[in-house]
Parts: structure tokens; sequence; C-alpha cells
């Protein structure tokens, strides 16, 4: 499997996981999405992804600990983290930097051809 194409959304919302997971496959992306931070952890160990897109409100373990826990595992620590999520106080956005996230989009301001041009500018 190419690595390089190969992305990875941690998203509890099922209708944006799949409209998300829709959008990176018709751009010719191979896709696996996980519900939870600990579905998404074990894909990220088990497909290496090139890019996460992560949510920070998931149910049981939070899209921070999921982080954590990603930049702590040495196949994902390099890998670019997306944070894509409601939360956008400027806590939130520092918290998700200090935690290693690559980068910070806020839901309700960001298009899912938005959304699509970060992965690809993190691709190249």
């Amino acid at each position: 499997m190419a690595s390089g194409k190969n992305v990875l959304i941690i998203e509890d919302d099922e209708f944006l996981r799949s409209l998300a997971a829709k959008r990176l496959e018709k751009e010719g992306y191979k896709v696996e999405a996980a519900a939870d931070g600990d579905s998404g952890l074990k894909l990220a160990a088990d497909s290496a992804p090139a890019v996460i897109l992560l949510d920070l409100l998931l149910p049981g373990m939070s899209g921070y600990e999921v982080l954590e826990k990603l930049r702590a595992t040495e196949g994902t620590k390099k890998t670019p983290v997306v944070v894509f999520s409601n939360l956008g106080q400027k806590e939130d956005v520092e918290k998700a930097k200090s935690l290693g996230a690559t980068d910070f989009l806020i839901k309700a301001n960001f298009t899912l051809d938005d959304v699509v041009g970060k992965i690809e500018g993190y691709l190249k």
C-alpha cells in the first residue's frame, strides 16, 4: 500500500466522518476511519497513515490524549496531525499545538475543500 496517499480520520460524528472520507477518496486517497480514540490509535499503528485528521471531542479518550499517544509512539511521532474540531478557543488551539498538532482547523471555518487542500500540502 502506498502510504503517501493514506489518510486516517478519527472523528466520532458519523456524517462528517463519512463525508470527509468520500471527499478524500474522490481525490485518490486511501482512507481509514475511526469513531473513537482507541480505534484510531490501533489503526494508526497498523496502517502508518501519511496524515491524520483528528477531532478533539471523542467518546472515551479525548483527541488531546490521542494526540499525546501518537506523539509518544515511534511509528506516528512525526506523522502530520491536523486537528479538525469545533473547539476553537485560543487555549484549545495552544494546547493542541503544544501536544504536537501540525495544524488546527475549526470546523465552522473550513470547507472539506480546505481540508483536502491542507492534507495535500502535507503530502508534498
